[in-house]
């Protein structure tokens, strides 16, 4: 399948990220209820769990499921959340489960949380934090230089 669609500008994506912040904040306040305890995991666990993460998505069979999903929303953001972001929500899952994250969207919420909370005090996990959001999400394309975005 070939996208013929333009990247996405700057303020679609922007507007993407906020979406799906928007989405997290909802999930969050739906599990703030939920009797489920979070797994705690240290520091270097969690270094640990988010390497294992980020290379679940370079695995062939995944990658191949990313490419694809990606393909489908051809760079459509309301396709974006639908295709795109349950892929990688079950790639993580396959490997959070393991340590002790339920097989569910909450899980990776909750580990999301919990790396947020250590990307402060490790800048090692907020470096890998960062790669892991590169690959879920599509990279901001710059405006051409003075600003304009070009007319479609």
């Amino acid at each position: 399948m070939v996208c013929r669609k333009k990247p996405p500008t700057v303020p679609v994506l922007r507007q993407f990220h906020s979406s799906v912040a928007s989405l997290v904040i909802v999930f969050s306040r739906d599990m703030a209820t939920a009797p489920a305890q979070q797994p705690t995991l240290t520091v270097e666990q969690t270094r640990v769990v988010l390497s294992e993460v980020i290379q679940a998505f370079s695995v062939p069979e995944n990658a191949a499921r990313m490419e694809e999903a990606r393909e489908s929303a051809c760079n459509d953001m309301g396709k974006m959340l639908q295709l795109v972001l349950p892929v990688a929500t079950q790639i993580q899952q396959e490997v959070i489960k393991a340590y002790g994250f339920n097989n569910e969207g909450e899980g990776v919420l909750k580990f999301a949380r919990l790396v947020k909370m250590y990307e402060t005090q490790d800048p090692e996990i907020a470096a890998m934090s960062a790669k892991l959001k590169s690959l879920l999400l599509p990279p901001l394309s710059t405006p051409p230089i003075g600003g304009a975005i070009p007319a479609s």
